[in-house]
């Protein structure tokens, strides 16, 4: 039985289907996740970046969905998990599932087994994650005095 057999066949109880491998899959995800958290560790060693990141939107008091990640990324990646969610709640998610990508490429290397995780209900999946976007941009804009203040 081969993988792509396994997954045709699997039935769709659950929106997400997980599996072991013996190839990677997932290699952009470890690429984009061990390199964010290179990132991340170096601006909460060395300090935020020496310039504005900022667009034309926010000075005029408009947050984004992300405004404030890349302190609230530097904060988890420091432990301050309140100063992290302070400024967006999805810092911590962020690095945790970074953290968990690394180590899911760590333990792939050395069994030779790599999780899986695939969608299997992209409609679902879209509403979820267009929901969670919409909350989230409500709660910046909630706290756009926090934000612009720091």
């Amino acid at each position: 039985v081969t993988s792509d057999q396994v997954w045709q066949g699997a039935p769709r109880a659950w929106p997400i289907a997980v599996q072991w491998e013996s190839v990677d899959r997932h290699r952009l995800l470890t690429l984009l996740a061990v390199g964010g958290l290179v990132v991340a560790g170096l601006m909460a060693i060395l300090g935020m970046p020496p310039f504005d990141s900022h667009g034309p939107l926010y000075h005029l008091g408009i947050m984004s969905p992300i405004c404030g990640g890349t302190r609230a990324v530097v904060y988890a990646m420091r432990g301050e998990l309140g100063l992290s969610w302070a400024y967006n709640p999805a810092g911590v998610p962020l690095v945790a599932g970074a953290v968990l990508a690394a180590v899911r490429h760590l333990v792939g290397t050395v069994s030779h087994r790599w999780l899986t995780v695939r969608v299997t209900a992209w409609r679902l999946a879209i509403v979820v994650a267009a929901a969670l976007l919409v909350a989230l941009q409500i709660n910046q804009q909630l706290h756009a005095s926090f934000l612009l203040a720091s």
